[in-house]
């Protein structure tokens, strides 16, 4: 989804090591006064992002019920990273009800929704670096001989909490997945009247599918 001209911009620009630790320390630092303690555990991908991979994982499961996953290699430190949006260059956060488990094995349930979460996470970082993606949006992600996955984004600030990476404000760009039938109307009525029903069932900010469409 991202063009070459981005991603070789993204491969060409270097920081120094030192850089780089100063600025993950003061993203989780950022990250958990907003989602709390992060998991000691971090998914790291084979092959990096910055070259083409995977993005890693990051867990919180203190957050709220379940666990909390969010990217951490999208802003760099010099603050540039997805084109901004009107919160700035942001983060991705994503929810689920399942609480974090060390078992592996690949038809656990949260091992199958962090997977899937990955793979998001993955594709809308891509397209983040060549498109502007606005809280409310809806999007769509082609999947191999499966029906696309359905998305609706939002802003993340709970309790009105910013996201501060050092002295400076960002953003977090929440991710939920929707069933096809809730990302139309929320096409057709604006993406608030689907977010009020979720809130309302109990279904926000969570991506997990394995509940009734709110969309009767």
């Amino acid at each position: 989804m991202c063009s070459q001209q981005k991603t070789q911009e993204k491969i060409t620009r270097e920081f120094t090591d030192e850089e780089f630790e100063k600025h993950y320390e003061l993203k989780s630092q950022g990250l958990e006064k907003i989602l709390g303690k992060s998991h000691d555990v971090v998914g790291h991908a084979i092959i990096p992002f910055e070259i083409g991979g995977a993005v890693d994982m990051y867990y919180f499961p203190n957050a709220l019920e379940g666990t909390g996953f969010a990217t951490m290699e999208l802003i760099q430190p010099d603050g540039t990273g997805p084109i901004p949006n009107r919160n700035g260059t942001y983060e991705l956060v994503a929810f689920t009800k399942l609480n974090y488990v060390s078992d592996t094995t690949e038809t656990n349930a949260f091992n199958l929704i962090e997977r899937r979460t990955c793979g998001t996470f993955t594709a809308i970082g891509n397209y983040s670096l060549e498109a502007k993606l606005e809280p409310g949006e809806t999007i769509e992600i082609p999947e191999d001989d499966k029906p696309n996955k359905c998305l609706i984004f939002d802003e993340y600030k709970p309790d009105n909490k910013d996201f501060i990476i050092g002295d400076k404000e960002h953003g977090l760009l929440l991710v939920i997945e929707v069933f096809r039938n809730e990302m139309e109307y929320a096409m057709e009525n604006g993406s608030s009247e689907l977010l009020k029903k979720l809130k309302e069932k109990g279904f926000y900010p969570y991506s997990d599918l394995d509940r009734p469409s709110v969309i009767e």
